[in-house]
């Protein structure tokens, strides 16, 4: 009798797991270009606008796949409450791109982007909370909060920022343009307040090791950024009965906000520090590596935004000096994707434990959620590297 060793099948290439982030790529690509714009460097602006629109449609279209091939993937993703809010990435993305092309006179399709953008920021508003904090049986659920819930804040304020950008000069639809963009500020603002309550309640509530403090929570600063970008520019509108009305108060936050924005720099620095060189957690490229990228280039842009509405040199000057820092964060992140792709080795891209059964209840570290006190297993939350979720 002879035995024979079977020969491994070749999977397809397929976007089942592909990270619901991963539109954080086009986000910090896309404020970067406009970043480079308000310096006057047009032809890095341009570049830069092409690569963010070339990979916002791409991922449309795997993320597309996704949805009618893999649902239950994109299901699990839909009910982890540590995963889920990173769908609003592609509302941020979509309007970050539509407010360059604005800045190039691209007003049509800045305008459609606008509804595509205003509409799934309302509809994925209500439905992801739902499906990932409100309609779960799984409690605490506050166990899970982490930084990618500041993800739904910049979701807001990116609605916020183009309808701001587009008022001035779509004068048929000014009215409706003023009422979006203060009633997307305003909703950003009071949901920023609410994140930060309950991600800071879970940082004193439950343990947090090194292995949590993932690169997503510098959008804690990057929502503020946006923030102020959107008071900016709200600043800015021509005037209507409703920014007449917050005109003042919105000039006033959006300095407090950068404020705080500023002072929270060190403090994310110091954490990357201590979880990388004290605790020796590995640094290694992940997709959420982009969640820096986009806060550092919103930083830049708040700057320069802000003080030119409020007439703040020193602010303004920052911003400009600032987005140095963004382009270099730009530059190595994206060669550190790209080298990830090549000699990042098989099987990265997929979470640990979706494979084996793990219930979508389960927290993201691969266990039910605890209480205060008590540990759990100490995985890393982070998606692995590799082709953006592609699975060989």
């Amino acid at each position: 009798m002879t035995t024979t060793t079977p020969v491994p099948s070749r999977k397809r290439l397929t976007p089942e797991h592909l990270p619901p982030g991963y539109f954080a790529f086009v986000m910090g690509t896309g404020i970067l270009s406009i970043g480079a714009s308000q310096r006057g460097w047009d032809g890095l602006a341009r570049a830069l606008l092409v690569l963010a629109g070339v990979g916002l449609v791409l991922l449309v279209v795997l993320n597309a796949w996704r949805i009618l091939a893999y649902r239950n993937a994109l299901k699990r993703d839909l009910h982890d409450s540590a995963q889920a809010f990173l769908v609003f990435t592609f509302v941020a993305a979509v309007n970050v791109v539509a407010t360059a092309l604005a800045g190039f006179g691209a007003l049509g399709v800045a305008a459609v982007l606008l509804a595509i953008g205003a509409v799934s920021w309302l509809i994925l508003g209500y439905s992801i909370p739902w499906a990932a904090v409100l309609g779960r049986s799984v409690r605490p659920v506050t166990a899970a909060a982490n930084g990618t819930w500041f993800i739904w804040v910049v979701a807001s304020q990116s609605v916020a920022v183009l309808a701001a950008t587009l008022e001035p000069r779509l004068t048929a639809a000014r009215s409706g343009l003023s009422i979006l963009a203060v009633f997307a500020w305003s909703v950003g603002l009071v949901l920023y307040a609410a994140v930060a309550i309950l991600v800071v309640y879970r940082m004193l509530a439950f343990r947090l090791g090194p292995e949590d403090f993932t690169p997503p929570y510098w959008v804690s600063m990057g929502a503020l950024a946006i923030t102020i970008v959107a008071g900016s520019r709200i600043v800015e509108m021509q005037s209507t009965p409703m920014v007449d009305a917050v005109r003042g108060l919105v000039a006033g936050v959006a300095v407090v906000l950068w404020c705080f924005a500023t002072w929270l720099i060190p403090a994310l620095v110091a954490a990357g520090i201590w979880r990388h060189r004290v605790k020796r957690v590995p640094l290694v490229y992940d997709p959420t590596w982009w969640s820096i990228v986009f806060p550092l280039g919103m930083y830049a842009v708040a700057g320069m935004y802000l003080g030119r509405a409020d007439a703040l040199p020193i602010v303004a000057w920052i911003g400009e000096q600032w987005i140095w820092v963004g382009l270099l964060a730009w530059t190595v992140t994206t060669v550190a994707m790209v080298w990830s792709w090549f000699f990042g080795g098989r099987g990265h891209g997929v979470d640990p434990g979706r494979d084996h059964g793990v219930d979508p209840g389960q927290d993201h570290r691969g266990g039910v959620h605890r209480g205060p006190g008590q540990r759990g297993p100490d995985r890393s939350s982070l998606d692995h590297p590799g082709m953006p979720g592609l699975e060989t």
